[in-house]
């Protein structure tokens, strides 16, 4: 049994000390690994990870998180991964890592993702340079996704990503802006690299359930949707995968 806790969007601020940390009282025994699906800050300004990293040096458990379009804004990505990484956080993009627990080899492969759309409603690697960088670069995040989960030898693997897999997770959300909500490439990813199971966030107004094409379950774990400081997550690998979940602490998240 593999318990992971979630939780994505948490937009911290220079003001939001202890907003995380106050949940962190006894999670060791309620959950083997926290997940942070991106936009951990609301600019991705140092001082604001600085918040979070304070806070985030308090979970008693491995944290393993990947960034989201708000920490990029103010284009100081190598200071906020400095900063993470001197907080004992495991920042993924591209890359994976394992995890060895209650016996069980865990991979956990993470990238931010990107926009393009979904299938009847997405861009197209044709026409203005423009157009074609924008795909291309999406595609090329999710080649490099799906060659990542390939190469884990391990008996769970698990995705982590800031944009949506899936559209199934952001219905609630206008239709219009799907295209900058996810993709459809990084469902393919996660298909043909054989995950287990996916989490994401960065649609506000979306729902938390829904899977892939090929069926793999997808969480979108936004504090915004699932309004908690994170879920617990127990994944159960017998003759199939067995996915249950169930909220962790009330919690007001921060919008924006």
């Amino acid at each position: 049994m593999i318990r992971i806790a979630a939780a994505g969007d948490v937009h911290f601020d220079r003001k939001s000390h202890n907003r995380l940390a106050q949940h962190f009282t006894g999670l060791n025994e309620k959950a083997d690994v926290f997940l942070l699906a991106g936009d951990l800050t609301q600019t991705g300004h140092p001082e604001e990870m600085k918040v979070l990293a304070e806070d985030l040096k308090k979970c008693p458990i491995p944290i393993v998180a990947v960034l989201g379009n708000h920490d990029y804004h103010v284009d100081q990505v190598e200071t906020v991964l400095s900063i993470l990484k001197d907080a004992g956080v495991t920042v993924l993009e591209g890359n994976s890592v394992t995890l060895n627990i209650g016996g069980y080899t865990v991979g956990i492969a993470g990238a931010k993702g990107f926009g393009g759309g979904f299938v009847g409603a997405c861009g197209s690697d044709f026409g203005e340079p423009e157009m074609k960088a924008f795909m291309r670069h999406s595609k090329n995040h999710a080649r490099t996704l799906e060659n990542t989960i390939k190469e884990m030898e391990t008996d769970y693997k698990i995705v982590l990503l800031h944009y949506s897999p899936t559209a199934q997770t952001l219905v609630g959300e206008k239709k219009e802006i799907y295209p900058f909500l996810g993709c459809y490439y990084l469902a393919e990813a996660i298909d043909y690299g054989k995950a287990d199971i996916a989490f994401h966030g960065h649609a506000h107004g979306g729902v938390e359930k829904g899977e892939t094409p090929g069926g793999v379950p997808v969480r979108n774990v936004a504090q915004p949707v699932i309004r908690h400081a994170f879920n617990i997550y127990t994944l159960e690998k017998n003759i199939e995968l067995i996915v249950s979940e169930k909220k962790h602490m009330s919690f007001n998240p921060a919008m924006s």
